[in-house]
């Protein structure tokens, strides 16, 4: 072996030892914050754009329903300046013309109404849908590395509590907002056609209005922000002490994790108090400030209709249309709360989607000649970064295992095993060098190719919720019953799943609940069996086992192994009796490299390992 030590500072903390992910607890300049809003608008606008033909006609239908709203206190206005006076001399017509079209406004706005929520509620669905399948989706794809740094509890935050966010936004706040904005600005047009003089008065006392509603965006779309955060905590407080329930109740955690949760809560109903607050402070100084104009408007207007300036019934309509003009207004600091909370969830769904995999996929994959199994690695290394400043792991060496050799990895914990186990299983790409099987670089290699010749076993072998037949086919979805079968006897599964109430139907419940340790690696090996890999990688796959177990799983494996590359990661020695070569790991380094027999016969590391774990069994 040869190496080359990339000297780096190390980190204390291995959680330093990665970067940021999402924006998730970052401060955000003003700078970032037109970063952000971008980035959410062009996930909104992406969502939106297969579904353009109905967003155009609930947005047409808005705009219907704006000028049926707006029509309607001119048509009074008339009755009151001429439908009154005309009715006076007998002609009745005007003011039937006035009511019937009153009516007609009236009707119109309430049936295009109806249509928008029904065309709106189907739209806000299917982009709710689309955003949690993209959002699942492209968390899947996603590199260990990730899901290492991004903690269960926020997954579950972006994929539930930040969309149902969004979905209150899209269902009913969006349409008062856009009918408020339409309105307001229709509205200003008619008021500077109805008089100017008062107009100057409502667009004086708008200024005012606009410098309150863009302050306070700043200071909701902060606080919003900090209530996204302060939830997906709690979350992670939830999901971790639910998913832990055994060392928690084992280790009397339950007042502790009690402790934490109430601070984690308490800052959830302090951002989200500050909000409401916020909320409440810009409705009210908008309702000030619409109230302080329509006085205005009330005392000039009536001053110019005593002068004769200006007809009592352009008065009334004008008052009509301030109180349409500031009700929409109010409906928007309503619907500003709902925004505001939904673009900081957007933002945050956002920046996990523009989240790249640290291991992609090949632009042009290169197919597998032959799936024989040869793992060859040179001029490898491996260092974990942390912005500028990297640590080393595994220094650069040398490592070539044909095929069908079942190598054993031994060393101290830290020693490097699981991260050389990585590498070799593409969770992880090297920091530099070429990781090959049979002569083709596993970046060059298609995902599905890749796992389908290249399987993994963790010492906690993973089970979904399901039959026994479901969990073995992982690997192999199109297997027959006979072929599970098959997989399950060859590993000594069969007579005890048989035995089981439904067999092979049976439900091992969560995480394989149902199922003892030992049970649980065997339907792994079962599975891995089925799905017929090149090279098998354990990474500690019998370290949690009894002795008696231990031999059941022991004898599984050889049958699981059998003229495959196998690399094993084992704390006990007794596993690294079926293996053809050894290798002893001391911080990242190869410091032994030989057949079992050739190393226990001299004086080196794994001699000393072996006759420890020797003394032990006496």
């Amino acid at each position: 072996m040869s190496a080359e030590t990339r000297d780096a500072p190390s980190s204390s903390d291995e959680a330093d030892d990665w970067r940021g992910i999402a924006s998730e607890d970052r401060e955000v300049t003003e700078t970032g914050n037109l970063v952000l809003a971008g980035r959410s608008r062009r996930l909104l606008m992406s969502l939106i754009r297969p579904y353009r033909g109905p967003a155009l006609l609930a947005l047409g239908l808005i705009v219907v329903d704006n000028a049926a709203k707006v029509s309607a206190p001119l048509f009074i206005a008339h009755g009151l300046d001429t439908g009154i006076a005309r009715g006076a001399e007998g002609d009745w017509a005007p003011m039937a013309w006035t009511v019937a079209g009153f009516v007609a406004s009236v009707g119109l706005s309430a049936l295009t109404t109806l249509l928008f929520l029904r065309i709106a509620a189907g739209l806000s669905q299917n982009v709710l849908f689309d955003l949690r399948v993209r959002a699942f989706e492209h968390m899947q794809r996603l590199s260990v590395s990730f899901h290492e740094k991004y903690t269960s509890g926020k997954v579950v935050t972006r994929l539930t509590g930040d969309i149902e966010t969004m979905q209150e936004l899209l269902e009913g706040a969006l349409n008062q907002a856009l009918s408020a904005i339409l309105s307001v600005l229709s509205i200003a047009v008619v008021l500077v056609y109805l008089d100017q003089g008062l107009a100057a008065i409502v667009l004086v006392g708008f200024v005012p209005l606009a410098l309150v509603t863009r302050w306070a965006q700043r200071r909701q779309r902060a606080g919003y922000r900090r209530t996204r955060g302060a939830i997906a905590k709690v979350v992670v407080q939830f999901v971790e002490s639910m998913g832990g329930m055994r060392a928690v109740q084992a280790f009397r955690r339950e007042r502790r994790n009690e402790s934490v949760l109430a601070v984690e809560d308490a800052e959830f109903q302090s951002a989200t108090a500050a909000a409401i607050r916020g909320m409440g402070d810009y409705a009210g100084l908008t309702r000030l400030l619409g109230n302080l104009t329509t006085t205005v408007v009330i005392v000039v207007g009536a001053w110019q209709v005593i002068e004769g300036n200006l007809a009592l019934g352009v008065l009334a309509a004008y008052l009509l249309y301030l109180n349409e003009f500031y009700g929409p207004l109010d409906e928007l600091a309503q619907v500003f709360n709902a925004y505001q909370s939904a673009a900081a969830a957007l933002e945050k769904i956002s920046g996990v989607l523009e989240e790249e995999p640290s291991v992609a996929e090949p632009a042009d994959p290169v197919a597998l000649p032959v799936a024989a199994g040869a793992v060859r690695m040179t001029k490898v290394w491996f260092g974990y970064e942390a912005g500028a400043i990297g640590r080393t792991v595994l220094p650069e060496f040398d490592l070539d295992i044909p095929a069908g050799q079942v190598v054993a990895l031994v060393g101290a914990t830290g020693a490097g095993k699981s991260t050389l186990a990585k590498l070799l299983t593409r969770f992880y790409d090297p920091s530099g060098g070429v990781v090959t099987l049979d002569g083709v670089d596993l970046r060059d290699l298609a995902d599905t190719e890749l796992r389908r010749h290249v399987v993994m076993v963790t010492q906690e072998s993973y089970l979904f919720s399901g039959s026994v037949a479901d969990n073995i086919r992982l690997g192999r979805p199109q297997a027959t019953d006979e072929q599970v079968y098959a997989a399950a006897r060859a590993v000594g599964l069969y007579d005890f799943v048989t035995a089981l109430p439904n067999g092979f139907a049976t439900d091992v419940r969560k995480r394989g609940g149902r199922l003892s340790a030992g049970q649980k690696q065997l339907v792994a090996f079962a599975r891995v069996f089925l799905a017929d890999p090149a090279v098998v990688v354990l990474d500690e796959a019998t370290s949690s086992l009894d002795i008696p177990g231990e031999r059941q799983v022991q004898r599984a494996l050889e049958t699981v192994l059998r003229e495959r590359t196998a690399v094993i990661i084992a704390h006990r020695l007794s596993t690294v009796s079926i293996a053809d070569r050894v290798l002893v790991l001391d911080k990242g380094r190869i410091v032994e490299d030989g057949a079992p027999a050739e190393l226990i016969a001299g004086s080196g590391r794994f001699a000393g390992l072996h006759a420890a774990w020797r003394e032990s069994l006496v």
